[in-house]
């Protein structure tokens, strides 16, 4: 195994460095985001919802609620939320009409749910 020629102390002072500069850098990547991206910015627990829906296709508030560790009157609170802005469907389940199965708005999509730089720079392009 080879052996390092950094010292503990350096180390540590690179680390105390960064701590120092990571906020600076969140927030300037923040006002970048913002300027290049014409859409508003979700609230963290409106685009967790969706990251979620978009992993787990179909699944229904409560696990939902399980999942982002929410009440599901929370979670049911966001979906409402988000089906009345068109990204987000909740489809009754046939067998269980007091269930409610979350999918993805495909008629309207989402941008912010698909994530990477290059489908967010598209959707800047576009509008």
């Amino acid at each position: 195994m080879p052996t390092s020629s950094a010292s503990s102390r350096d180390i540590d002072h690179v680390a105390s460095v960064l701590v120092v500069s990571l906020p600076a850098l969140h927030r300037a990547l923040e006002r970048q985001v913002d300027q290049e991206f014409p859409h508003p910015r979700l609230p963290e627990g409106r685009l967790a919802l969706l990251w979620l829906v978009e992993e787990r296709e179909g699944i229904t508030v409560r696990e939902a609620a399980d999942a982002l560790l929410m009440k599901p009157n929370n979670v049911s609170a966001l979906v409402s939320q988000l089906t009345e802005l068109e990204l987000l469907e909740r489809r009754q389940d046939p067998a269980d009409k007091r269930v409610a199965h979350l999918h993805r708005d495909l008629q309207r999509g989402c941008p912010v749910v698909h994530g990477g730089e290059e489908t967010r720079n598209d959707a800047a392009r576009q509008h």
